[in-house]
């Protein structure tokens, strides 16, 4: 068995019917040339009928939210669906039916994933290919989301030509010279306090020193975010859309500005949320403030969790968009300096 770490006990501890703790992903993918009718039905059925059991992570169980433990009685049926989408199989029905399997918790009786596999969906241009899509959702306990995608593409055929014969769950079966290095070290309980108390003095260093630098607009406290009419209880219902940029786009942008692409990105959704806010009248005078995660891994594991948080001023009192990236720029900057002389367990 192995241990759970405090911040995977954390979302496991947070998590309610209105508040799941899991991530997801959603893939699009064409099918081949020439392909057969029931193409999607036998990719499924390969997935079904494998007898390779699955890997880590996705054999892992909870044991009394204290430990992690290798499932006996993997179900194969309870973790993978397969379904068809109605006509006119359109994206906006696709995201209809990931936005309700997304509000729906996980079973904790069972390792903490489900994959969805989605036919059906209309082509991108009409007399184009037909789509169809793979859902994926697993709980942040087990990942977050640099070993989610890490995961994703150990999964996924490394080119067009590779046939893949092994259902996701099962995807060590394919890189098992990697195994040992994916999977987390062990720790004793003894070592894992120790590294706790370890962290009390450069924390309150950290503390201090942002206590010296309030004031600047680049730097931003736990409690400047201001009261808006976003921050409300959430209730159980989910509804994802989705829209699609060039990412060349935000290549030159970021190119021509000095800036991260991440950067942009924030830029982007600042700009929105401001001008959402303007329309319902509703636009504080502070700015908004975001939580932003940054990864902290290292090493290649696909598990577990490394990540903290940045608050990062989104400058949305500024109607000049190059002030308000330059002003996030600035804050992310001034986020990622500080973890930069910390270190996981800080």
């Amino acid at each position: 068995m192995r241990l759970l770490t405090a911040v995977d006990q954390l979302f496991l501890l947070l998590e309610s019917r209105k508040q799941p703790m899991h991530v997801g992903g959603l893939f699009l993918f064409e099918l081949p040339e020439n392909a057969e009718s029931d193409f999607v039905y036998q990719l499924v059925k390969q997935m079904q009928d494998s007898d390779v059991p699955p890997s880590f992570p996705f054999n892992q169980v909870l044991e009394n939210l204290i430990f992690w433990k290798k499932d006996k009685n993997f179900d194969v049926e309870h973790h993978l669906h397969h379904v068809a989408l109605p006509n006119p199989g359109r994206v906006r029905e696709l995201l209809m039916y990931v936005s309700k399997e997304h509000g729906r918790l996980l079973d904790r009786a069972m390792p903490l994933w489900e994959c969805h596999v989605i036919e059906g969906i209309e082509p991108e241009v009409e007399g184009g290919p037909e789509r169809f899509a793979w859902y994926f959702k697993i709980h942040h306990s087990l990942v977050d989301g640099v070993a989610a995608m890490r995961l994703v593409q150990k999964s996924l055929s490394q080119s067009p030509t590779e046939p893949v014969t092994l259902p996701v769950w099962s995807l060590m079966a394919r890189h098992r010279t990697q195994v040992h290095a994916t999977q987390p070290a062990k720790r004793s309980i003894k070592h894992i306090l120790k590294e706790q108390v370890s962290t009390i003095k450069p924390v309150f260093t950290e503390l201090l020193d942002n206590a010296k630098n309030y004031g600047d607009d680049g730097f931003v406290g736990t409690f400047d975010a201001p009261m808006t009419i976003l921050n409300k209880r959430i209730s159980t219902s989910r509804r994802i859309a989705a829209q699609s940029y060039d990412i060349q786009r935000f290549n030159i942008i970021a190119e021509r500005l000095n800036t991260s692409k991440n950067d942009v990105v924030l830029a982007v959704c600042a700009g929105a949320l401001r001008r959402y806010l303007i329309s319902m009248n509703a636009l504080p005078s502070k700015p908004l403030i975001a939580f932003v995660p940054m990864s902290l891994r290292t090493d290649n594991s696909i598990s577990g969790n490394q990540l903290s948080f940045v608050l990062a001023n989104l400058g949305t009192h500024l109607d000049d968009p190059l002030r308000r990236i330059e002003l996030i720029h600035r804050s992310m900057n001034n986020g990622k300096r500080r973890f930069r002389r910390m270190n996981q367990a800080q």
